[in-house]
C-alpha cells in the first residue's frame, strides 16, 4: 500500500493564532524564551513568532533568510496536497567497513539518528504533482548525517531515476549535503559515477532533470548529480561549493569574501541558471516541467 505523507499540524489550522504574545516577547528579549513560540533568525538576529515564520515557508520577514527544511517540510511545500506518494528507500544503510571515530561505532550512530530524524537514510522519494504536473522528487534531509551520500543515498537516486524512467515523467532533486559519507569508505565515493550513470540514462530518454540546490551543498553532491541537470537553481544564500570556505581558508592562507559560495555569486559565476525565493520554487519547478513536456 502506498503511503500518502500528511501534512504538518500548522497547516490545518484555518483561524489566525490570536494568543498575546507581549510577556512571551519579553521573555525572548532576555534570552528566556520557549522554543515552540520564539525563535531567532540567524542572519539578522530578529526574534520571529514561530507560528508566522511557518506560514512564510520558514523564511525570515525581515530580512529573507531562508531556514533550513526536513524532507518532510520541504515536499510539503513543493508539492500538491497529498499527491506525495512515497517510494522509498526500503532498505537502511549498513557498516561495510566497521568504521569506529573517538570509540563510537558508525553502526551504534546510524541507529541513534535514525530513532532521532525517523528516517532509513537521508534521501526520501516518490511520485509527486507539482501544480497539477506529475513529476518524481527526491529529497535530501540535511538532520540525517549532514545529508552525506553513502550507498543507500546512491541507490535512491538510481531508483528515483528509474520511476521517472518508467512514468514518462521529469525528475526534481532537491539537495543538502556536506558531501560523500566517509563512514562509508570507497562505497560512498562510488556513489557519484553510479549517480551519473542513472542521469545519463535519464537523458537518453529525453526526460528532464531539475536540480534545486539548497544551503548548504557541498562535496562530492555538488560534483556530481546535484549540478549534472538540464535546469540547476538554487534557494537565496545558499551556501554551494565543493570544499567549504573554512577549509579554503587554511589551505591557501587568505581571508575569503562574505559572499564567497553564495548561491548569488555561484550564478554570477555562471554555475547556476537561476536563483529561486521559496515561495515562487514550486510554481517555478511546475513551469520548467511543462516547458519540457512540450
Amino acid at each position: 500500500m502506498r503511503e500518502i505523507l500528511r501534512r504538518p499540524r500548522y497547516f490545518s489550522i484555518k483561524r489566525p493564532d490570536t494568543r498575546d504574545t507581549r510577556d512571551t516577547r519579553e521573555q525572548a528579549n532576555t534570552g528566556n524564551f520557549p522554543d515552540d513560540i520564539w525563535t531567532k533568525c540567524p542572519k539578522c538576529n530578529e526574534l520571529l513568532y514561530v507560528r508566522e515564520l511557518e506560514n512564510n515557508l520558514k523564511v525570515c520577514q525581515k530580512c529573507s533568510y531562508h531556514f533550513r527544511l526536513t524532507a518532510d517540510e520541504r515536499i510539503e511545500y513543493l508539492t500538491d496536497e497529498d499527491s506525495f506518494s512515497r517510494k522509498g528507500p526500503e532498505v537502511a544503510p549498513t557498516d561495510p567497513i566497521g568504521f569506529v571515530s573517538l570509540g563510537q561505532k558508525y553502526s551504534t550512530k546510524l541507529h541513534d539518528t535514525q530513532a532521532k530524524t525517523g528516517l532509513l537514510d537521508a534521501v526520501v522519494y516518490g511520485t509527486a504533482r507539482i501544480e497539477e504536473v506529475p513529476a518524481v522528487l527526491f529529497v535530501v534531509d540535511f538532520r540525517f548525517f549532514g545529508g552525506s551520500m553513502g550507498s543507500v543515498y546512491g541507490q535512491g537516486l538510481v531508483e528515483a531515476a528509474e520511476l521517472a524512467k518508467e512514468g514518462r515523467v521529469g525528475l526534481v532533486t532537491v539537495s543538502a549535503s556536506g558531501g560523500a559519507r566517509m563512514q562509508e569508505g570507497i562505497f560512498s565515493l562510488m556513489q557519484m559515477a553510479k549517480t551519473i550513470a542513472a542521469l545519463t540514462e535519464l537523458t537518453e530518454a529525453r526526460l528532464p532533470h531539475v536540480s534545486v540546490l539548497t544551503d548548504p551543498c557541498t562535496g562530492g553532491v555538488t560534483a556530481s548529480y546535484a549540478t549534472s541537470a538540464d535546469v540547476v537553481m538554487a534557494e537565496p544564500g545558499a551556501l554551494i561549493g565543493f570544499a567549504g570556505p573554512r577549509v579554503i581558508e587554511q589551505t591557501i592562507k587568505q581571508k575569503l569574501p562574505p559572499d564567497f559560495q553564495s548561491a548569488e555569486l555561484q550564478l554570477k559565476r555562471g554555475m547556476l541558471d537561476m536563483v529561486t525565493p521559496r515561495r515562487e520554487l514550486r510554481t517555478t519547478v511546475s513551469r520548467l516541467l511543462k516547458l519540457y513536456a512540450g
